[in-house]
Parts: structure tokens; C-alpha cells; sequence
């Protein structure tokens, strides 16, 4: 029987009353397990004025306070992790490895954000003018919202909310409807670490709750993790209603490897990061530059690499790839396939041939070369398990093909050649660059962000560009004159 999921307002589970609803299900299975309530305007508004109220009271908890309470939820978090992965499997499919990797991921943001006190020093100048002295702060903004994608139920959330609520800010969740559990799993979590009702709040819903959250005057700012078009329309909408927006859009990430690199180093880079969570991930590798010679022996090896790994339920063991989130999906990136093969793609390995479980939305490692920039397969977003190789004859031709491409997430350079890695990093028009490195998602003391269509606002996620978002500053000039010049007796020398 389908479990009912809820919102999580006040500090408690809340049952929508919209009428409104929308399946969830196992991807491994195809078995519907749960239904979740889509919230209408009223239930926004409701949560929206529960997270008002107590943000006036958690913006005057002590630093030490926040740091507390931010350090018993990392505690929790940490305990009950095998927990909250069997979630995330269960509804987005991924393999428990993935599950408790990306919340080992988000606890780095925990962390971070637990060192509070330290990130929200300001700067004193003495006497900037006579018995003047002038310092900034940085204060937080209210009430604040997160809009999160499928692909990351954990650990996008927390990018936003462990920074959002360590700078005293009151945070609403709008997670995916596709897979809901895992938002209220951390509701609960945040309640047993000792945070006041009301500054974590989960609101389900569709684009009915995401409208109502970008024109609500009480939120003064939204993080939105997505497609590019989503992305686009977040930020268009939540800036033309004065609000604070970081949209993180989509991505092609390209790994360029040159002829001098360790290939069979290049290889499992590529089918880690191009196949893992069944290429559900914004930082998924799915372009591959080969240089001149070394593309028949990239393409050999990965191809020799994919009949190796196991597509099965996440939940079983020693399986390296579930399902996708939809059986729409499924199809969509099976269409894919056929169009880049139509175009002129070369099939190395069909994953539409693949032997994979017949219940569930599986499909099956796809390696294309041979691919040209103007196919579909290669300019469009696929979020599936599909690696395109794309041949250049110099760097700088396949430079060009990177600096070209309208997203720019991450990418990646595979060379034995540090002056060759350098000159790319500074060639390179993207916002994260890994070398050697394929999937170069910044340490949680960094921050996560690309360049043009794969971001909107200028302010990246998380780290010292997500505690600035979070806070605006304020500059203070004081005068207090010399207590020897006091009208007032304080027992200091008069001046003459």
C-alpha cells in the first residue's frame, strides 16, 4: 500500500489538503510506493508565515547556539546515514554506494556551515576619521527558500540549508515530488538537533508551490538546483519579485583528453563519471574530446570496460548502475540514442540492447563516437547514461569545441603534461576544472557553480559565495568622542 507523504511545517508532519497529488515510485521496480500532497497557495502561505515568525527569534540565537545545533544535526546525520540512504535508493534508484556518498558529500557542508562564528567576522577600522572607527556585519535576510532537483534528494538541500540556517535565516524546501522522503527525513533530523520550530519547514508540491514561493513578498531570497530552462525561468521570475536568486542550470560536461594521457587512467575516469547514478548527475561526464591519436584507444577501453558492469536494483549488491528516475526518462534518453545514430553517430555499445532487469525504468550503457557538435545528442542535456566522443585533430581545435558549448558546468583534462593542464586551465570558459580529475565538484570550503547557461545570478552555491548570499552586510560609523572632552565627571583628566 502506497504510503502518504507529507509536508513538515511548525516542526511536525502536516497532511496537504490541496486535493492535489502525485505519484512516487520505486525506479527499480516500477512499483508506485507512496503518494505525495502537492501544496496549493494557502499551504505555501502557511509555511511561509510559520518560517516568519521564527526567523526573528533564530537570528538572535547566539553563534554558539547555531553552532551547536549544527553540530548535533551532523552528528545525526552521520549516525543514521545507512538509514537515509535505503531513501534515497528506494525513490531516485541509485546504488547505496552513490546514496551514502552523496550524503557524505552534503555532511561536508554541515561541517562547514559549523564554523559559523568564524564566517560571520566583519572588518573594524579604528579612527578612520578623528574618534571615528567604522566596521561592517553581515546579518541574514528572513526567510529564505531552496527549489532542489531529483538527481541529489540529501545533499542538494543541504548545500543550502546548513548555510541558509548556521547565518540565522529560516529555511522552506521545495523538494522534488519524484523522490520526497528523504527532505523529511532530514526535517526530523534538524527537530531531534535541537532547531526551533518553524526554521526548517518542507513544502511538496509542483510548479503550483514553486510560482507561489518566487512571488511570496515575505522570502527574500531562492537557491534552485536544475534543467537550464528552469534555471532561467527561476531567476527571471524570482529577481522581477525583488528577490535574492542563485539558479544552477545544466550542464555537458566535456573531459578532454590528450594523446599523451595515462588512458587506461582516462577510461575508468570517464565510465565512472559518464555511468554512475546512470548519468543523473549535473557533473556527470558526457562528452569526451579525444586529440589526434589517442581516440581509438580511448573508445576501446571504455567499451571493454562497460559489458563489466552490473545494472540492477541499488538496494543489491555489488551493483554499479540502477535505474533511471521515470520510465519518461528512460524513453527520452532512449530517443536520444536512436537520433544521434539517424545523425550519423558511430554505436559502440547500444544500451538499448543492454540485458536489463524487465521491471523498472533500466536502461543499459551507450557509448557513441564519431559525434559531431551540431547533432542533438551532442548540444542537449540527455541526464542519462550516454557518453558521446567527439574527435578534434589539436588542442586548440578541441578547445574551441569546449569553449563553444552554451553550458559551462565542470570539465575535465586527462594529459601527463603540467604546463598542458595549466595553459587549460586558463583557456578554459568554465566554472569548475578538474585535472585528473573527472567530476571536479569543489570542497565544501570552496563553492559549486559553472559559467553562462549553467548559471543565472552571480553568486555560486554553498562555501564562502553561499554564506554571502545567505547575508547581507552592513557598514556601521560610530563617533564616540574622547571621554577627557565629557561634560560628564568619569574621572579622566580634563584636555586644555
Amino acid at each position: 500500500m502506497p504510503i502518504t507523504i507529507t509536508h513538515w511545517v511548525d516542526g511536525k508532519a502536516v497532511a496537504s489538503e490541496s486535493g492535489r497529488t502525485s505519484p512516487v515510485f520505486n525506479p527499480a521496480t516500477g512499483e508506485q510506493t507512496g503518494t505525495v500532497g502537492l501544496a496549493d497557495l494557502g499551504e505555501v502561505d502557511t509555511a511561509v508565515a510559520t518560517a516568519a515568525v521564527a526567523a526573528k527569534e533564530w537570528r538572535r540565537a547566539s553563534l554558539s547556539r547555531r553552532a551547536a545545533v549544527l553540530f548535533a544535526f551532523r552528528e545525526l546525520l552521520h549516525r543514521r546515514e545507512t538509514e537515509l540512504a535505503a531513501i534515497v535508493t528506494a525513490e531516485h534508484g541509485k546504488v547505496l554506494a552513490d546514496a551514502l556518498g552523496e550524503i557524505a558529500r552534503g555532511l561536508e557542508n554541515v561541517e562547514f556551515a559549523t564554523g559559523v562564528p568564524s564566517l560571520m567576522k566583519g572588518g573594524f577600522s579604528e579612527q578612520a576619521a578623528t574618534d571615528v572607527d567604522v566596521y561592517s556585519i553581515r546579518q541574514p535576510l528572513g526567510v529564505v527558500a531552496g527549489i532542489t532537483p531529483f538527481n541529489f534528494p540529501v545533499m542538494v538541500p543541504l548545500w543550502m540549508c546548513a548555510n541558509a540556517i548556521a547565518t540565522g535565516n529560516s529555511f522552506i524546501l521545495k523538494p522534488s515530488e519524484k523522490d520526497p522522503s528523504a527532505s523529511l527525513f532530514l526535517a526530523q533530523l534538524w527537530k531531534d538537533a535541537g532547531l526551533p520550530d518553524g526554521v526548517f519547514n518542507v513544502v511538496q508540491g509542483d510548479k503550483v508551490a514553486v510560482d507561489a514561493i518566487l512571488a511570496h513578498p515575505d522570502i527574500a531570497a531562492v537557491s534552485f538546483v536544475g534543467s537550464t530552462p528552469i534555471a532561467r525561468y527561476i531567476y527571471e521570475t524570482g529577481t522581477a519579485n525583488g528577490k535574492r536568486v542563485q539558479a544552477l542550470g545544466g550542464a555537458k560536461n566535456h573531459m578532454l583528453v590528450l594523446p599523451d594521457a595515462d588512458v587506461d587512467m582516462a577510461a575508468d575516469a570517464a565510465v565512472s563519471a559518464a555511468y554512475g547514478a546512470a548519468g543523473e548527475r549535473c557533473m556527470a561526464i558526457s562528452v569526451a574530446v579525444a586529440v589526434g591519436d589517442v581516440g581509438d584507444r580511448l573508445v576501446d577501453a571504455i567499451a571493454a570496460r562497460l559489458p563489466k558492469l552490473k545494472i540492477g536494483n541499488g538496494a543489491e549488491p555489488d551493483v554499479d548502475m540502477g535505474p533511471l528516475i521515470t520510465a519518461e526518462h528512460r524513453d527520452r534518453v532512449a530517443g536520444y540514442i536512436g537520433a544521434g545514430a539517424a545523425a550519423g553517430a558511430t554505436v559502440v555499445v547500444d544500451g538499448r540492447d543492454a540485458e536489463v532487469p524487465s521491471e523498472g525504468f533500466f536502461l543499459g550503457t551507450t557509448l557513441l563516437d564519431n559525434v559531431s557538435t551540431e547533432m542533438s545528442v551532442y548540444r542537449d542535456e540527455i541526464f542519462g547514461p550516454v557518453l558521446c566522443v567527439v574527435r578534434a585533430e589539436t588542442y586548440d581545435d578541441a578547445m574551441e569545441i569546449i569553449n563553444d558549448n552554451a553550458y559551462a558546468n565542470g570539465v575535465a583534462i586527462f594529459t601527463r603534461d603540467g604546463g598542458a593542464a595549466r595553459r587549460f586551465q586558463f583557456d578554459v570558459e568554465v566554472g569548475m576544472v578538474g585535472i585528473n580529475v573527472p567530476i571536479p565538484v569543489p570542497v565544501a570550503y570552496y563553492s559549486f557553480g559553472g559559467w553562462k547557461a549553467s548559471l543565472f545570478g552571480d553568486q555560486h552555491m554553498y562555501g564562502p559565495e553561499g554564506i554571502n548570499f545567505y547575508t547581507r552586510g552592513k557598514v556601521v560609523t560610530s563617533r564616540w568622542p574622547d571621554p577627557a572632552e565629557s561634560q560628564i565627571d568619569l574621572g579622566f583628566p580634563r584636555t586644555r
